[in-house]
Parts: structure tokens; sequence; C-alpha cells
């Protein structure tokens, strides 16, 4: 059901790419805490580690086990494979969880031994068994002489007029040369099949010979490999469970590693299904849709009416929530911002979006509707998609039964995503309180939909323009209009300026918001205002209480002196630190006038009109009145920017691809933004930055600069060819 849920959502291609990520095939659901899963999912996307190698199915190979049979070595080696990524999975720096699990993985010492069995390939090591090593020179040996003897026959003169060519010939197992009838007369050789030119396959017997011998060899060299089989066969019987239970963690660590990948891949990310029925998706996009325009909603009722203009995404966005709800519950990755969206979880998912109607189910389009409506009035806590829900059939009937249809379902605690062009089920349906209203909008001046929605709105079908835009006839449109009638066109001029007016209304809404944190801006700023001049003011007070002070003083000492002439010389001095003293200005320096450009502080505006004391500023739209004695004129409009005129240099053979390996993060980042810069100037598409492995730092350095760099449009790892995890390929 799920795999078919898959397809209906145009997500069949999507799990065909994750699935490319599996080490072995398997079912993508994974299975267990979705909290602990996702922890340990978000831990391994910080490591860059090296994917898990291809692993066939190993189930029949433990069951010989367990029957203490013996596995032939390539079986062997696939569970030694497992055992070795695991121990490579130890040595790396995970974080929590994942450290905490792969800490419990204990590999027993007597299965670590046989890591020294197999080469890379997965043949058993010559180094492990002294007659190995003497097999292998004998048939080493044994084989040059073969080529030897070959090439000999090949240049005797007796034998060349037979010789149809100089080839040696692979016949049923066995090298043979080709030769025409009477060779008997100048060689000794078995005759082992004919060719279609009438010629004879033959062996010459010293050949045969050397060939039997090899073959000895070979047998020899398999006795030992059976050898070797029992033993390890004996060794994996006894540490069966723990073999069954690393099999497992392969499978559960494959799971991880394939939603990693394909994350990092695609720039994806993950979100955690929480206990609620709400689902809030922002900068969401369906994965099937290529350079497709992101969508936010907010769907917390139990029911989402969608209408609104022909082919402007009404059936996708319906098929975009219920793949994010699935997405989300099976933990696979998505384009999406996680922090600020929220996905509840849902016992089952289904959909009706496709006609029913065809010859092998002899069944119409509305009675087919009907049986799949029967099977879930018995189901709970459900997420139902249906599109074009009055399909089949009338839709003044269809409406009122699907109105008591929609209901039912409400009772039992499902939430409905219903896509319709028919108004009357959506007046009907929108008198409830769980019933939301979303409209796909129409760009009336280009023509063409926006693939943008409105909340809170039933929108209009806009199906003669639609009709105009795929190629039918003005003439033809025109008089469907009048068929249409006037009042029905009234109707729905009516309801285009209901969409027309909330939009306004939002964009009223929208510059308010942006005024209202002005305001709030101004406050902070007048309110550090007030506490520096508070400040200033203390200040200025007590340095005048302390030269007032100092100059009383001097005038309190003439008392106690007796000389006339030290008397006057006190006096005199203290007069002079009096007029010393500089009392502040609150006078305004400058005349201002209405029309006058002025700051104050951090605030720019042009006066407006001027009382005695006061004057009225305007500042991006709002009107402030500020002391004059706190303004300053200004000889340019705040509004105004310098005009720059820059040159710039295209830089001359300047390179596709960045190599930052040995580089410090700060030192690597200088070269990044530089080298973007000049690649933007000299105009590149794309560009591949080498960063390497490593311990991961440079890697994230890189990754979290190219996010933030406002030139990147996207950036992924790169192909296996042109450095892998090592590389990033940089679209600018």
């Amino acid at each position: 059901m799920t795999q078919e849920l898959f397809k209906k959502l145009d997500l069949d291609s999507y799990i065909v790419e994750f699935k490319n990520f599996f080490a072995r095939d398997k079912d993508v659901f994974l299975q267990g805490d979705s909290k602990l899963h996702f922890k340990r999912i978000n831990e391994l996307c910080k490591i860059d580690f090296t994917s898990p190698p291809s692993i066939s199915n190993l189930n029949t190979a433990l069951t010989h086990l367990s029957k203490q049979g013996i596995l032939h070595l390539d079986q062997s080696f696939e569970l030694i494979k497992i055992c070795m990524y695991f121990r490579y999975l130890k040595g790396l720096k995970f974080e929590e969880s994942l450290k905490e699990w792969l800490l419990k993985i204990e590999i027993p010492q007597v299965i670590a031994e046989l890591f020294e069995y197999f080469d890379e390939k997965g043949q058993i090591k010559e180094s492990i068994d002294e007659r190995l090593i003497n097999l292998n020179l004998s048939l080493k040996l044994k084989k040059e002489s073969l080529t030897a003897e070959f090439k000999k026959f090949t240049y005797t003169k007796n034998l060349t007029p037979y010789l149809i060519d100089t080839q040696i010939h692979l016949i049923n197992g066995m090298e043979a040369l080709l030769v025409r009838g009477g060779f008997n007369h100048v060689l000794k050789a078995k005759i082992i099949g004919r060719s279609s030119g009438g010629g004879f396959y033959v062996v010459p017997l010293s050949v045969e010979k050397i060939q039997s011998q090899i073959d000895e060899i070979e047998n020899t060299k398999e006795e030992i490999y059976y050898e070797y089989a029992k033993k390890i066969s004996l060794i994996f019987h006894k540490n069966l469970l723990f073999l069954k239970f690393i099999n497992n963690a392969f499978d559960l660590f494959d799971h991880y590693s394939a939603r990693v990948l394909m994350a990092k891949k695609n720039d994806y990310e993950f979100i955690l299904a929480d206990n609620s029925t709400n689902l809030n998706l922002y900068d969401f996009a369906h994965p099937a849709l290529k350079n497709a325009k992101s969508v936010s909603l907010e769907f917390n009722k139990k029911v989402l009416i969608i209408t609104g203009v022909n082919a402007g995404g009404k059936s996708m966005l319906l098929k975009g929530i219920l793949s994010a709800s699935l997405l989300a519950k099976y933990l696979l990755p998505m384009k999406i911002n996680s922090q600020k969206s929220q996905i509840g979880n849902f016992k089952e998912f289904d959909a009706i979006l496709e006609d029913p109607q065809n010859v092998k189910n002899d069944i119409s389009t509305f009675a087919g509707r009907m049986l799949h409506f029967s099977k879930l009035l018995g189901k709970k806590y459900l997420l139902l998609g249906i599109d074009e829900i009055e399909l089949g059939t009338d839709f003044e009937e269809a409406a009122c039964l699907y109105n008591e249809l929609i209901t039912k379902l409400l009772e039992q605690d499902n939430k409905i995503i219903i896509t319709t062009h028919h108004k009357r089920l959506a007046m009907l349906l929108a008198k409830n309180e769980q019933v939301e209203l979303i409209a796909a909008l129409y760009d009336e001046e280009f023509s063409r939909p926006k693939y943008e929605f409105l909340k809170g709105t039933i929108g209009k079908s806009y199906a003669f323009e639609t009709a105009l835009r795929y190629g039918i006839s003005a003439n033809l449109v025109q008089n469907a209009k009048k068929l249409y009638g006037e009042d029905k066109e009234n109707l729905e001029e009516m309801v285009s300026k209901n969409i027309n007016l909330e939009l306004s209304l939002r964009k009223k809404n929208e510059e308010l918001e942006k005024k209202e944190e002005k305001v709030d801006e101004i406050l902070n700023s007048l309110k550090d205002q007030k506490e520096k001049n508070e400040q200033e003011f203390k200040k200025i007070i007590s340095n005048l209480e302390f030269k007032y002070h100092k100059a009383i003083e001097e005038a309190k000492k003439t008392i106690n002196l007796k000389d006339i002439k030290e008397k006057q010389r006190s006096l005199n001095k203290a007069n002079e630190l009096k007029k010393s003293i500089i009392l502040p200005s609150m006078e305004q320096n400058d005349e201002l006038r209405v029309g006058d450009f002025v700051k104050y502080e951090k605030i720019k505006g042009k006066i407006t009109a001027i009382s005695k004391n006061d004057a009225i500023i305007q500042s991006d739209g709002l009107n402030l009145r500020v002391p004059l004695k706190l303004l300053k004129k200004t000889n340019q409009a705040h509004t105004q920017k310098p005009k720059s005129s820059i040159n710039i240099t295209r830089p001359s053979a300047l390179s596709m691809t960045l190599d930052l390996h040995g580089l410090r993060s700060d030192e690597a980042l200088d070269r990044l933004d530089k080298f973007i810069s000049d690649a933007l100037i000299a105009g590149f598409d794309e560009v591949i930055i080498y960063h390497g492995i490593g311990t991961g730092k440079l890697a994230f350095a890189v990754k979290e600069f190219l996010k933030a760099h406002k030139s990147v449009r996207s950036f992924n790892d790169a192909p296996i060819n042109q450095g892998g995890f090592g590389a990033k390929v940089v679209r600018l």
C-alpha cells in the first residue's frame, strides 16, 4: 500500500534515488524509536565518513551456520566486511548517541584475527599458509611453460602451413590451436572441436600434460581453501549470535548512511514528526519538481480546501503536504526549513487522486470513488488527500454528499486536504470552524498562474483565461463567456476582487509591520539618547560644581590674609577662576527652516513644520516632534545615496577549480571568498572546490560558508571521479 502511495504522490523517482545509497537492498522504512534515530542521523550529518561497502543478503548464510553448515569463502568474506566496517566506524569521532551505540559493539578477538586472512578482493592471502606460497609459485611456472609451449608451436616451420591463425583459442575451458586438415603428419594433438570454416581445434599432447598439472595444482589449492572455509565457518558458528546482531546493526547504520548521503547530495533537511496533528511547512518543495518555487503553509485545523486557478499548483500542493508528512514519518530528507516547520504524526495515509475507471476495473469514476470512501469511514487518525473531489457526477449533488462524508470523517479525528473548482462544497464546509480555505493565485497582468497561495478565501478558476493560454481560439472563449452568463461572470469578478483586496491588505499589513519595526528602532534610539543626555548633564553639573567650589575656596582665603596686596592677588585669582567657567549654551547654532534635512543621533529626516522650540521631522513615513536644540543640519537628504563608479577588471586565466588542501579554515575561507568573486566576474556558472576529508573541520567550514554566501545558488558533493565527499560542486 505504501509503495502505491509513493507512486501516487510522485515520489517513486525519489525512492529509486534513495535506494541507490543503500549498501544492500532493503525497505525504506526505519523501524524503532524515531527520536533516537533522528538524533543519530543528525550526529552522522556532522561527520565525513566512507559509505558502507556493498554487501549481499546474508540471511541464508546465517541459517546455514545455525545448522553447522560450511560457508563458501565469498559468503564468509561478506560477514568479515561488515565487521571490518564497524571497526572503521569505531575509530571515528562520533558524539553522544552514535558513540554510545558503537561502544556497545565489541568484535570478538577470534573474528578480528580473521581480518588478516583475506585481501581486498576477498581472496585468502597466500602469506598465511606456506603451502599456498609454494603452489602459487608452481602455478606461475606452469603457466609460463604453457605460454612458451604455445609460442613454440606457433613458430614451428613444419606446422605453419597448417595453422589457420596464430591465436590461442579457449574451447570448453581448454586452450587450443586452430589448424587445417593433415596436421597429424607434423603434430601429435587431440581434437576437441571444429570451426565453422572446417578447421580443427586441437590441444597438443605436451600442452595437455602441462594443463593437467595446472589442474592438479588448482585442485590442491581448492582443498586448502576448503580447510579454511571449514575453520572460519566453525568460528562463525560459535559466534552466531554476534553475527546475527552485527548483520542487523549493519542494516540499521545503512539506513542512517543512505539518509545522510541523500541529504548531503541534494542539500535536504530532516524533520521529526511530533505528537500533534499540525502541518506547518516553511520553504518546502516537492522532490519531484525541478527548480521548484518553495511554499509555506500553516494547516492546524482538520480540513484544508484548496481552490483557484487551473494549472496553478493545487494538486501539487496537495501531494506536497502528503509527501512532507510521509517523508517525516519515515525520517527521509526533504527540501524544507526544518527549524520553523512542524509536522504531526498520523497513523495512516491515503490519497484519492486518480480516475479509477478503466476496462480492467469495470467501474465508473464516481462509483470507484464511493467504493474507496466506503473503506475509509471506519478509520481514525488518517491523513487523507482528495484531488478534484467533485469528479464524475453532478457537482450540486456531489457537494451535498461530500459535505456529509467529510463531516463524518471529521468526527473520527481524521485530517483531510481537498482540491476543487466548485464553490458549492467550499461554501457548505466553510461554515465548519475546523475548515480552512486557501486559494491558488493568478497573475492577471501577465495572464499566468503565480504558483502562490492565499489563505482564508475561495479562489477563482480562470477557466477562460487558461483556455486562451493553452491555444483555444479567442472567439470560442468569448462565445463561452456569453453562454456562461453575465451574473455568474459578475460573481467571478467579485471573487477576483476579493482576492485582490486580500492581497492588498496583506501588502499594507507588511508595510505596517515594517513601520512598527521602525518605530521600535526610533524608540530604542530615543531611550538611548535620553540616557546619554542624562549622563552628560550629570557630568556637566559635577564639573561646574567643582569649578565654582574652587573659585569660592580661593575667595575665602582672602579673609584670613593680612597683607592687602596678597588679598588683592587672591581676589584677582578667584575672579579669573570665575571668568574661566563657561556655561553650556542652549541656543540653536544653525537657523533651521521648513524643508531642511536634519539628523538627530541615528534618525535622519526632513523638517515639515517648526514651532517655537520644536520641529516636526518626517523619517521613513513617520512624523516625529523633536526639540530644535537637538537637531543638526545636514546638507544631503537621508534617502539619497551617493553614486559610485566602479571599474571591475575581469580576471584572466582563472581556473574553474580551487584547491584548499592543507590550509587553515580562516585562510581557506579568505581564498574561497576571493575565488567566488573572481568566478562571478568571469561569468562562471559552476566551479569545484577541493577541501579534502581529513578531520572534517575544513569541509564543515566550507559548507557553512557556501550556505551563507548570497551568490551561491546551490552546492553538493562532487561525483566520485571528481573528489567525492572531498570536494563540492558549486553553482553560482
